[in-house]
């Protein structure tokens, strides 16, 4: 049966609901249409923009009648950016529909009737909530600039003034950096034409105790001032670490290889009553507040009584795996990034902890080998990538069939097909699930979910 429309046509849609990922959902006798930039309660005028066999795919033009859930959003360059997808809908019913998004993938692609699902915990602070922002150089009449991808194109670069993700101080830096490179008469790099020379400025600020680390990536060569680019940074005392990443590839990074210009390597952030050293490639949830709420989620579903044998996967620098080592006889970390785990190695002997050991690898690959060593596990803890456990690693975790899994997740899609496959394949049951808004604003949101063997 043919869709019941076609591109480039114009309709005028009610919109019911978001789907995961941010686009409104709208139908059309039955037939389903993603509306990019409509909001539940919305009635549109939408320009198709793609259609397949089950659904469409459309752009609001036009909002003929606003939502009573729409708000004024305080940033000047939304929705341009597209670092943000909601700031006009309100906050209440953000969390609200990203609840019934993890449902959704529950039941639709876990095959679970009856979720475990327990209230999400709402964000702490809707602004200000990022401890890492990455930001693109672009070149403008007045010289480089520095900003996000504009909504829905990867060729374009917004300058911006203030972003409401980050702090004053996040803003500052950013804006220092700008003035830096214009009066050094530096020209930004060119996505589409390979051109150019700045690509990209990281910055994090650990929140609880206020340093920052600072990583600039340019091209090959050595075409910048490297202690006029160090003076302009140490304006700001909060600044501690100040790296230098070169990308001669096409592809955008900034998870490359760093020179220390000034300062320490790495920066230190405290978290559940320990402190974590944080290098520039190293991964830390992103929004500090909430992830210590994350963290005692999990600590909860762990429920560790002291004896315990614990196996952390995909452990970062060692965060999940460090909190719970004073609940554990002993932890084991495994992670494919070498800085992460020598991040964790160091945080271990920071906090005084003896009870855990860290391993790089990737976690597929080198299980079997943790499990030799290390004996049977009472509890796996794992935070994979967006993408879920990768076949190898879901396989031999059922394999060694922990009796209790406790899976903080990034993708409620992903945790649903991983719960399903653990259940029809190795006999684990979906016990608790609870999301966690760590991302105002944004499709995404977190979930930490317990899995039990049968």
């Amino acid at each position: 049966m043919a869709a019941p429309v076609a591109k480039d046509q114009e309709l005028e849609l009610q919109i019911e609901s978001l789907a995961y990922g941010g686009n409104g959902v709208a139908r059309l006798n039955g037939f389903v249409v993603f509306v990019r930039r409509g909001l539940p309660g919305d009635k549109v005028r939408a320009r198709v923009t793609k259609v397949q066999r089950r659904h469409a795919e459309a752009l609001a033009t036009d909002v003929i009648e606003p939502s009573a859930l729409r708000v004024e959003a305080p940033c000047k360059h939304y929705p341009e950016c597209g670092g943000c997808r909601f700031q006009d809908l309100a906050y209440e019913a953000q969390v609200e529909a990203k609840e019934a998004q993890v449902a959704d993938a529950l039941r639709r692609i876990g095959g679970i009737a009856e979720p475990p699902l327990e209230p999400i915990l709402p964000a702490e602070e809707i602004f200000h909530y990022r401890n890492k922002l990455e930001y693109s150089f672009t070149q403008t009449d007045d010289g480089p600039a520095l900003g996000f991808h504009k909504a829905g194109r990867w060729d374009e670069i917004l300058d911006i003034e203030r972003c409401w993700l980050t702090t004053d101080l996040g803003n500052g830096i950013r804006n220092a950096v700008r003035n830096w490179a214009r009066a050094d008469r530096l020209v930004a790099y060119d996505q589409a034409k390979h051109t150019g020379y700045l690509r990209h400025l990281v910055v994090r600020e650990a929140r609880n105790t206020g340093q920052v680390l600072v990583q600039l990536v340019t091209g090959a060569g050595e075409k910048f001032d490297t202690g006029g680019f160090v003076d302009a940074l140490r304006e700001f005392p909060e600044v501690r670490s100040i790296h230098w990443s070169v990308n001669d590839g096409q592809a955008e990074v900034t998870n490359l290889p760093t020179k220390l210009l000034w300062g320490e390597e790495a920066i230190e952030e405290e978290l559940c009553g320990l402190r974590f050293r944080v290098r520039p490639n190293a991964f830390l949830q992103t929004n500090t507040g909430m992830a210590e709420r994350l963290y005692g989620i999990a600590r909860e579903f762990a429920a560790l009584e002291g004896e315990e044998t614990v196996y952390d996967l995909y452990c970062g620098i060692g965060t999940i795996g460090l909190v719970l080592a004073s609940d554990a006889l002993t932890v084991w970390g495994v992670d494919v990034s070498e800085e992460s785990i020598a991040c964790a190695v160091e945080n271990a002997e920071l906090n005084g902890i003896a009870n855990a050991a860290f391993y790089a690898g990737n976690v597929g690959q080198v299980l079997e080998e943790l499990h030799e060593r290390a004996g049977d596990p009472d509890v796996v803890v794992v935070d994979p990538p967006r993408a879920g456990l990768a076949g190898k690693a879901l396989k031999r975790l059922g394999e060694i069939g922990a009796p209790r899994i406790v899976y903080v997740s990034c993708n409620p899609t992903t945790l649903a097909g991983d719960a399903k496959r653990l259940r029809d394949d190795f006999g684990y049951t979906l016990r608790r699930a609870r999301p966690v808004d760590m991302f105002p604003h944004t499709p995404h949101v977190e979930c930490v979910a317990l899995l039990e063997r049968t």
